[in-house]
């Protein structure tokens, strides 16, 4: 069935299968309706002699024993008719790839209280024993309105033949959705289309390195579980999914309207509105609009007839057989374009509008011209306002005769009167063109202030002149750029112009806290500090990378100065390239390394030194490997010689 299947088929006496969502590696993705519940499926198919198929049952079983709002549960599961199959909930919105590729990436704020979500409902799976196993941006779903739902959970893992019973992994693919959130780039341990996140020197960029903006503490944590050789992880508790929820929680604080923030942030989760077209008129562009019909019952002399004739007879009359019948225009099915409704499955058709189309609206009348503006289609010559004229008494309402009237001061008849040139008296100045300046107008003013500014730039000028020439001076005498003398024993010397010393190792022993054992080598430790490049310490060699996917997260020798010294940094000769080396001091023994602080940590290559960011005094160095050189058969890493110095 799964090679025949097609829409309309049921499986199972049950599932009528709707679309074909996705078909990958033999296996099929359905969107079903469950005829016996009335309701939308999500269904998963692929042959029952496939070897995918009881860790695919075994899975389903597994994931319905996780209740959570947040999880689209399993409700079916059934090898039955040559097919094996599992039913889950159907969840309508968009997932997070498509989000990211077609709005780009999330607001920080938004980003951790989606990833949030997500990580607390994983935690509660982790509590009930069961992993995702492939926690991507295609398996979050993000409603209409707004919450966020996961999708797969232990399925889509036995689907795409992954592991689902490590937690690490989801833990990881938590740090890559946050990832993928802030920068639409996937930096996650599991299998993904999305873009991947660029790398430097094999090393996964920060958040903060690809998009601007990226807070801190997001930016930290990512750095934590994608780069935990690079990082001070000791200062997160995220080792768990539950710490990865925590974490986020508190720093999106109140997550009150956060849903509905999401929702109206990403315009992809909105139906798309039904547009309605207005009714196709009866009368084609072509055609003369006729007039008004006449009472089928009326005689025929009392038509008007619309074009005059010698002799207008009824024969003559327009034919109105080109115009559609009234009763085929009440047509549902020609009234328009359907309306299709994918939740109803239903198709429904435009119809004709009822009420009046709005008229256009009011044409709006140009401006008026000025008062007393000069008409410029009279012939005349363009007039221009002239400068230092008296600006006349008119007024609105002047008088003829009287002041500011015609004839009367400061009317029309005054010379001083019109505001452009007239051509027989000084205007107003008034006019709607702007004064000309003239030699009549006398010079123009001098800007206030300009005389300082350029005073101002001048002194600045010889400043800097006298400056250079000073230290110019002092440079040739052998002297500091200021005059002093660089060899001055009344300065004190910073530690790093100070000589460093090398500070003897009392003893040396490994460092294996999360070993079976507890021991890495320990009778070889001793020669990393024997002085003979030749003899080494070397860790076991495993067959993964040490991190959060790995057995480790790392391995180290502890140096025992005898009594506290003072620790510039650590020269270290090793065999294999890179090694990723963190150096931590502490006054008492330590057992392990994550309750202690972090003084310096470095990529080294063969020959190498970790300088303390601040010097340090301590009694024991824990010298910490984090990432091993790749050899023969996995990873491992040799220690020639360790050297403290201070």
């Amino acid at each position: 069935m799964p090679q025949t299947a097609r829409p309309g088929d049921v499986l199972a006496d049950r599932y009528r299968l709707v679309d074909l969502l996705s078909e990958s590696r033999g296996g099929r993705f359905w969107r079903a309706h469950d005829r016996v519940l009335e309701r939308h499926v999500a269904l998963h198919v692929i042959d029952a002699g496939d070897e995918r198929a009881p860790g695919l049952i075994d899975a389903a079983r597994r994931s319905a024993t996780v209740l959570d709002r947040r999880v689209l549960r399993v409700l079916d599961a059934e090898r039955l008719d040559g097919v094996c199959y599992v039913v889950n909930e159907w969840g309508s919105g968009a997932s997070l790839d498509i989000l990211l590729a077609t709005g780009g990436p999330l607001s920080p704020r938004r980003a951790a209280w989606l990833v949030a979500e997500v990580a607390d409902s994983v935690a509660t799976s982790h509590a009930a024993g069961v992993a995702h196993g492939r926690l991507v941006p295609e398996n979050v779903l993000v409603e209409r309105t707004g919450q966020v739902k996961v999708i797969g959970l232990c399925v889509d893992a036995a689907l795409h033949g992954l592991p689902v019973d490590g937690t690490a992994t989801d833990v990881s693919d938590l740090a890559g959705l946050l990832y993928a959130a802030l920068t639409g780039r996937w930096a996650g341990v599991s299998p993904s289309a999305v873009p991947p996140a660029p790398q430097e020197h094999g090393h996964v960029l920060r958040p903060r390195q690809v998009r601007a903006g990226v807070p801190r503490p997001l930016d930290a944590l990512c750095e934590a579980l994608l780069n935990p050789f690079a990082a001070r992880r000791d200062l997160l508790d995220v080792t768990t999914a539950r710490g990865v929820a925590a974490y986020l929680e508190e720093f999106v604080g109140d997550p009150s309207g956060m849903p509905e923030a999401l929702a109206a942030a990403t315009p992809q989760l909105h139906r798309p509105t039904t547009i309605v077209l207005p009714a196709v008129p009866d009368v084609l562009p072509h055609e003369r609009e006729p007039d008004p019909a006449p009472v089928p019952d009326s005689a025929p002399g009392e038509t008007p007839d619309p074009a005059p004739a010698p002799d207008p007879t009824p024969e003559l009359a327009p034919e109105p057989a080109p115009r559609p019948a009234p009763a085929q225009a009440e047509l549902p099915t020609e009234a328009g374009l359907p309306i299709f409704d994918d939740e109803a499955d239903d198709v429904s058709w435009l119809e004709r509008r009822t009420d009046p189309v709005p008229p256009p609206p009011p044409f709006e009348e140009p401006p008026s011209r000025p008062l007393f503006a000069p008409d410029p289609t009279d012939g005349a010559p363009a007039r221009r306002p002239r400068s230092g004229a008296v600006h006349g008494d008119a007024g609105p309402h002047a008088f003829p005769g009287g002041p500011g009237g015609p004839g009367g001061p400061g009317g029309p008849g005054d010379p001083a009167y019109w505001p452009w040139d007239t051509g027989h008296g000084p205007g107003t100045g008034t006019g709607t063109v702007l004064t000309p300046v003239g030699d009549e107008t006398g010079p123009l003013p001098r800007v206030p202030g300009r005389r300082w500014m350029r005073l101002a730039i001048a002194l600045a000028l010889c400043a800097v002149v006298l400056v250079v020439t000073v230290v110019a001076v002092n440079l040739g005498r052998g002297r500091g750029p200021l005059g002093t003398d660089s060899a001055d024993p009344t300065e004190d010397p910073t530690p790093t112009a100070r000589a460093l010393a090398t500070v003897p190792v009392r003893a040396v022993t490994d460092l294996d806290p999360q070993g079976g054992d507890g021991a890495e080598n320990p009778e070889l430790a001793p020669l990393a500090t024997d002085g003979d490049p030749a003899t080494a310490w070397s860790t076991a060699t495993y067959e993964q990378q040490l991190g959060p996917v790995g057995l480790k997260t790392g391995v180290g020798l502890v140096l025992d100065l005898g009594s506290p010294q003072e620790v510039a940094e650590v020269g270290l000769t090793l065999a294999g390239a890179p090694t990723e080396v963190s150096v931590y001091l502490t006054d008492t023994e330590p057992t392990a390394v994550r309750d202690l602080t972090v003084a310096g940590a470095d990529t080294l290559e063969e020959r190498g030194r970790v300088e303390l960011a601040e010097p340090a005094t301590g009694r024991y160095v824990v010298v910490w490997l984090t990432s091993l050189p790749a050899v023969d058969g996995g990873f491992r890493a040799e220690v020639a010689e360790v050297v403290v110095r201070g």
